[in-house]
């Protein structure tokens, strides 16, 4: 019988997880069976007690599911580092965002911009209050539903700007990545991978976290936009 290993990730980190999943499954024989969401849903799942091996989520949010008593104390190892990026639909010319002003006058110039549920539009909204615009552009702003791409809302025609991590916005067809935040105003998101207390295959688990952070990952992590962390 194939050994099987499940899984829940955020969205982020879904392509990733896809690719690796199939090398280790080629390598091992063991099957890899990861669910990709929105972060705040996985959590909410791992929570409830969902039944899973591997969690690969948030750092800040993994180190609470662990003093909640969720993952397996000292079983989480760092997985990829992400920067958030800027993307508009297809077809526009591409505002300069090469420093913190240039992405100021892209917001006040946008009519809907799309943020995430996630860390990357936390980040977001604390920018635009920094810069005092929550009065000017709060009626622009339109939140992605958990799980639903901000790439596939600009592509939809319902946002004219979006925010989230460079990861998620790669590859979507309809829009244009304009380009990593500038570095005084980017945010990197660490993803960690940890054991899931409920898993009945902690070792397995742990030598797939191995492997998911180990050098043979890297290429997998940087051809879609996040770096080894």
């Amino acid at each position: 019988m194939t050994q099987q290993l499940t899984g829940l990730s955020s969205m982020a980190t879904r392509q990733i997880l896809v690719d690796l999943a199939g090398l280790y499954e080629q390598r091992t024989g063991t099957r890899i069976d990861i669910r990709s969401m929105g972060g705040v849903e996985a959590a909410r799942l791992v929570r409830t007690g969902e039944a899973t091996d591997v969690i690969i989520l948030a750092s800040g949010v993994m180190e609470k599911l662990e003093a909640e008593g969720h993952i397996v104390p000292g079983s989480r190892a760092s997985f990829a580092r992400s920067g958030m990026a800027m993307a508009i639909r297809s077809g526009p010319a591409h505002p300069r965002i090469d420093n913190e002003d240039g992405v100021k006058q892209a917001i006040l110039a946008a009519d809907r911009i799309c943020y995430s549920t996630g860390p990357s539009g936390d980040h977001l909204l604390q920018l635009i209050e920094r810069w005092g615009l929550t009065g000017s552009v709060s009626q622009r702003l339109v939140q992605a539903p958990p799980g639903v791409p901000v790439g596939t809302m600009l592509a939809q025609g319902e946002a004219d700007l979006g925010f989230q991590q460079l990861s998620e916005l790669l590859h979507v067809p309809g829009i244009e990545v304009v380009g990593p935040l500038p570095s005084e105003i980017q945010a990197m998101t660490v993803f960690t991978a940890g054991v899931a207390t409920v898993s009945t295959q902690s070792e397995q688990t742990r030598a797939l976290i191995t492997y998911l952070t180990s050098p043979e990952a890297e290429a997998a992590k940087r051809q879609h936009g996040m770096e080894p962390a």
